[in-house]
């Protein structure tokens, strides 16, 4: 089973910004926000962390049960199994995306367990609240917990049989997806890390889950199309849940409804130019 991105590139449109030399001059630089407190934290639940060892380092990844629960599902079992212990890093892409979680290394295996449904879209209301970064035009941008959302309005879903609005995650820097063929319901095991915003994907392919803290490592996979050899590889891929309490690392990330990441929204919102979006936007972390 060949599993690989359809965009082979990560292509960007370059916006120029020309302005009056009567133009007003910039507004001042907004104050920087201070560091958070303890109520800003929050503890993820260490069955939905996936601890990643590379040749390179760790990297540590939130699933999204909420956003993906069929993948997300999968994943946690792949790798509660050991099935990606040692997979290589094959095809990576500068400025674009790591990808692995291929038996055979190559973009053409897969695991035994059944294919995933395409859950590029997901379905949000009330009970999905959203922590607004811009809400100009016809869709609402920001976060559902760690997630980056571009979503429809809320107010729409008054005109919906299930009273709920369309909504799908912005691939920003660090966030996971599922690699497939041109079959929208042929991602397996494959996956792949951004190294860099790739909104085209936005959409297209699922959205699993983000690193939480290793963006680093992931910026520092060996770079190839494919990669020569040797690799970089996943020495070990396990679920956090599993691992024994003297080993298992202690991780927090900042809580995106609390209050000092809504000073952070403001205040990256004062220094844009343009609007702001979710990748604009780091979510600190805590690794101990």
């Amino acid at each position: 089973m060949k599993s690989r991105l359809m965009f082979l590139t990560h292509l960007g449109a370059l916006a120029v910004l020309t302005v009056s030399a009567m133009a007003a001059p910039n507004p001042p630089a907004a104050a920087p926000v201070a560091a958070p407190g303890e109520a800003d934290w929050r503890t993820p639940d260490p069955n939905n962390l996936i601890v990643i060892d590379t040749s390179k380092g760790r990297i540590i990844v939130e699933l999204w049960p909420a956003i993906a629960p069929v993948t997300a599902a999968q994943v946690r079992e792949l790798a509660h199994e050991g099935f990606y212990n040692g997979r290589a890093f094959f095809r990576v892409v500068d400025n674009f995306m790591d990808q692995t979680g291929d038996p055979t290394d190559t973009g053409e295996g897969g695991s035994t367990k059944p294919n995933l449904p395409a859950e590029f879209v997901f379905r949000r209301d009330a009970s999905m609240p959203m922590v607004i970064v811009d809400d100009a035009g016809a869709r609402d941008t920001g976060f559902i917990g760690g997630a980056p959302v571009i979503s429809q309005k809320t107010a729409l879903a008054d005109l919906t049989a299930d009273h709920k609005v369309n909504a799908d995650v912005d691939f920003c820097a660090g966030v996971v997806g599922m690699a497939r063929t041109q079959d929208p319901t042929s991602g397996n095991s494959q996956f792949f890390l951004m190294r860099s915003a790739g909104d085209s994907l936005n959409g297209q392919y699922t959205a699993v889950g983000r690193v939480v803290s290793g963006l680093d490592v992931v910026r520092q996979i060996k770079t190839g199309e494919p990669v020569e050899a040797p690799q970089d590889k996943m020495l070990t891929v396990r679920v956090l849940a599993d691992m024994p309490a003297a080993t298992r690392p202690s991780v927090r990330v900042i809580d995106t409804t609390g209050p000092w990441f809504a000073a952070e929204v403001a205040h990256v919102r004062a220094e844009k130019v343009v609007g702001a979006t979710p990748c604009d936007l780091d979510i600190p972390s805590q690794v101990k």
